[in-house]
């Protein structure tokens, strides 16, 4: 990915949760230069993983493969165990039409992935195999807005804007735009957050490469200063 082109997503989405009347805190508009006069009042930001992420899942084609989110809240895990209170993460999405985040689960992370509004978002599900390299064949079972729903391994259910659905640990999911659709404003309420460890792309995605093309106008969230942690998704 270029860094020219990381700027550019950062502020089309900032846009585009004002449009769809999805607030993001303010430190969600800060420059780098900002970060650089921030002082430890905002370490929790830093050292929770919170703030912006853009990724083109090393496919190098971000308008097919590719995600642009923002970690609004996150607790923190140590050996496993939260170091505080907050044992919640959530995050907001901006999800293009025919834009695929990849086949993927979540060891520890209970998640519900909801249409906040726009078009509708596709989810493909099933359960992952032993080998957690592919998917196993057995039926899914899985809760849409408090209703449980039957799909083949491999299926998929549409959410309409205002509808959610629950995937538990294990539960590998594939998600994109309605290619016909507009732009999807798409939420994320979970437990604990840990792109470092729990996520597992069960087919595999080579990493990230970012291309210094110009100078950064925002940090992602692995590279504030004085934050040593790499995330990787």
């Amino acid at each position: 990915m270029k860094r020219s082109d990381i700027n550019r997503f950062i502020d089309e989405a900032i846009t585009f949760f004002d449009q769809h009347n999805f607030r993001l805190p303010s430190w969600a508009h800060w420059t780098t230069k900002d970060w650089e006069a921030a002082g430890e009042e905002s370490e929790e930001i830093r050292t929770h993983g919170m703030g912006w992420n853009i990724t083109d899942f090393g496919q190098d084609e971000f308008e097919k493969t590719g995600l642009t989110l923002f970690i609004l809240r996150n607790g923190r895990l140590v050996k496993g165990k939260p170091t505080t209170c907050k044992t919640y993460a959530e995050k907001a999405m901006m999800v293009r039409p025919g834009q695929v985040t990849p086949w993927h689960f979540h060891w520890m992370k209970t998640e519900d992935l909801i249409n906040r509004g726009g078009g509708r978002l596709e989810v493909e599900l099933g359960w992952a195999a032993s080998d957690e390299r592919s998917l196993a064949p057995e039926e899914v079972v899985v809760n849409v807005d408090g209703r449980m729903r039957r799909i083949p391994a491999g299926g998929k259910v549409v959410l309409e804007p205002g509808e959610s659905v629950t995937l538990p640990p294990r539960l590998c999911h594939q998600f994109c735009g309605h290619s016909a659709d507009h732009a999807i404003c798409v939420g994320e309420v979970s437990s604990l957050n840990d792109d470092n460890t729990d996520n597992c792309f069960i087919f595999g995605v080579p990493p990230r490469v970012i291309t210094e093309d110009v100078t950064a106008k925002y940090w992602l969230c692995n590279e504030y200063p004085r934050n040593n942690e790499n995330v990787r998704l």
